[in-house]
């Protein structure tokens, strides 16, 4: 279509799926997005000068959504009915009712979504959600392509397995029809290299050897760095700091686009890493200065030194982060060891006091936001606390 895409933003949390979009360079323009919490609208709202709208959106008719006029639907509804950690009430839990009456309002539309998009947990795909959600788009007359995919499969060090949905309403289709109405866990090869794509195409575990040896280390994803990397690249693929999107060489390019706006508010004067984007500045020194108060206490590596997930600066996988992060050191996320002694030697197989002395530390919201591939330019407003980032 030659128009720009009119886009509906649900679920829009701090903005991911609208960066996606960005990233992806589709001509189209987010007409509304919709998000009951209030801190991540202000993050949203700090980054797009668009604040999504508060109310329920349960309260939405059929003809509320038609007067929007919208072509494509992104969706990242709540994944607390669906995580493998919780209840996995799914469409019994009262944080799926949404999800379902949104889904239930499309063929009462006079003019459905052409296209949607939809993220969640692993999880999901087993749900009665799930069935719900097929029922329903296949009535409306969409086809589907659905995959199970992790970033380490695109050279990213992070393991966070998520499901994935394409849906296109005829006459629309997708350019490889071979994967309709499919759950793969592989991206298609026009996607991605054949060479992170795993030899057998239909099991994906996401700790296989081969995506992390395909993998960039996690210190091109770190914030605090020594080097300097004066040619930028993302897979490959050389960016300015500016805009993060185009290449290098573009007229954007220039000195005064080597500023970082990402950085969180309290850390200054340090090595800066974004993105994957390294700038070199003054006041070395303080880069431990500043990262001080993500350390791990030591009382912490005592009691739970053998059951915490260590990483180190070379490593090319580390674990999914969770809202408890920051509050918890077992079964959060991954800490990084940060001492200039150390090597790559398992960290459970370290007696406490060698644990002690690796320097462990917490990411940065930065950092876990690197890892989550948000663009250089992404930050949070000064107001937002420390745990509220990573939730």
């Amino acid at each position: 279509m030659e128009e720009s895409w009119r886009i509906l933003e649900f679920y829009s949390g701090i903005g991911g799926m609208r960066y996606s979009l960005m990233r992806a360079g589709i001509r189209g323009v987010v007409v509304e997005a919709f998000d009951i919490n209030d801190k991540a609208n202000d993050v949203y709202e700090h980054n797009f000068g668009h604040r999504p709208f508060q109310g329920n959106i349960q309260t939405l008719t059929a003809i509320d959504l038609d007067k929007y006029g919208a072509h494509a639907w992104l969706l990242s509804p709540p994944c607390q009915p669906y995580t493998r950690q919780g209840l996995q009430k799914g469409s019994a839990d009262a944080r799926a009712v949404s999800f379902i009456k949104i889904l239930e309002l499309i063929p009462h539309m006079l003019h459905p979504p052409l296209l949607l998009f939809m993220e969640n947990v692993v999880g999901f795909e087993t749900s009665n959600t799930h069935k719900q959600m097929i029922k329903v788009l296949t009535r409306v007359g969409f086809v589907t392509q659905e995959y199970i995919l992790s970033p380490l499969q695109f050279k990213v060090p992070y393991s966070r397995p998520r499901y994935f949905c394409l849906a296109k309403r005829k006459p629309l289709s997708f350019q490889h029809p071979s994967c309709n109405n499919q759950l793969l866990r592989t991206p298609p090869s026009h996607l991605t290299s054949s060479s992170t794509i795993p030899k057998d195409r239909h099991h994906f575990s996401d700790g296989q050897e081969e995506f992390g040896i395909s993998c960039e280390p996690i210190r091109n994803f770190l914030e605090a760095q020594t080097s300097y990397n004066p040619q930028p690249e993302y897979a490959g693929v050389s960016f300015c700091l500016k805009c993060n999107v185009c290449p290098a060489n573009c007229e954007k390019n220039t000195d005064d686009a080597l500023v970082n706006s990402g950085a969180p508010q309290d850390i200054e004067n340090t090595n800066i890493r974004t993105g994957n984007i390294v700038e070199e500045v003054e006041g070395a020194k303080e880069d431990k200065i500043a990262l001080d108060k993500y350390a791990v206490p030591i009382s912490s590596i005592e009691r739970w030194g053998n059951a915490m997930d260590i990483v180190y600066p070379d490593s090319k996988r580390c674990c999914c982060f969770t809202k408890s992060y920051y509050r918890y050191v077992k079964g959060t996320g991954s800490l990084l060891a940060t001492s200039e002694s150390i090597n790559s030697k398992p960290a459970k197989k370290l007696e406490i006091s060698s644990l002690k002395e690796l320097c462990l530390r917490f990411f940065t919201p930065r950092e876990v936001a690197n890892l989550h591939s948000f663009p250089a330019d992404f930050h949070f407003p000064p107001h937002i606390g420390l745990r509220q980032q990573i939730n």
